[in-house]
């Protein structure tokens, strides 16, 4: 509701001349985990799974179907730094769909070190805030496989204040054989209380490289569609 309102404040409030940014129904931003505990043939493969999900003719449908008929998307890596892999790109249909995912596969990789996960939430919040694009939703897609926090501001203030500026956190946890629930250091149960929060938060989880550019293909399909989300994924309890 409070980006909605800024929205159309914007609208009325703004010169004209400044009314021809570009508009769309929804900025994503791809905030996808290349910690140290991220090699370099997984950060390879997470990127290729968001490729597959962003052209897959289900997301393609979600985008041309949807109120706007358009989504603005952001790819950005984070570690003890963040590290734009692929700028704000505006799809509407497949040929740009297909550049976004072509655009994934050659950046060398910029993002370095241990975990920053407040850092890289302000960034989302920076990347909205900073770029020529109006929309009435904002969502800021994290995705990684701890909730360590190494260096930067906390988690929860960070959390804090992407949600007072109204922007949606959702989070897909990447659980591993040796951590996620099957330890008992349960990253859903984390991320479910620490991270996702806002109007429609919601989680999913990637159980593995098999499922994972599936899991973010269900993902993106209910991002962009604002559907309520199904009764296996786990949606934000409270939203401060």
């Amino acid at each position: 509701m409070i980006r909605l309102f800024s929205f159309l404040l914007a609208l009325i409030a703004t010169p004209l001349a400044a009314q021809t940014q570009r508009e769309v129904g929804l900025e994503l931003v791809l905030l996808a985990d290349a910690s140290g505990s991220i090699d370099p043939d997984e950060l390879a493969f997470q990127r290729q799974g968001y490729a597959l999900a962003i052209t897959d003719p289900r997301v393609i449908a979600a985008i041309q179907t949807s109120l706007y008929g358009n989504v603005a998307v952001i790819y950005v890596e984070w570690a003890t730094n963040t590290a734009v892999v692929v700028d704000w790109t505006i799809v509407d249909g497949p040929e740009t769909a297909r550049v976004f995912a072509d655009a994934l596969t050659g950046p060398p990789r910029q993002a370095y070190g241990s975990n920053a996960i407040g850092t890289a939430l302000l960034e989302g919040k920076r990347l909205i805030e900073g770029n020529d694009i109006y929309a009435p939703r904002a969502v800021i897609d994290f995705s990684g496989d701890s909730i360590r926090n190494s260096s930067g501001p906390t988690i929860e203030d960070a959390r804090a204040e992407v949600l007072a500026a109204g922007i949606t956190i959702n989070a897909l946890p990447i659980l591993r054989p040796e951590d996620g629930r099957r330890a008992g250091a349960n990253l859903e149960e984390e991320y479910t209380n620490r991270i996702i929060g806002g109007p429609g938060a919601f989680m999913v989880t990637a159980e593995g490289r098999a499922q994972f550019a599936e899991t973010v293909r269900r993902k993106l399909v209910l991002e962009i569609s604002g559907k309520m989300p199904e009764s296996d994924i786990q949606i934000a309890a409270d939203t401060p």
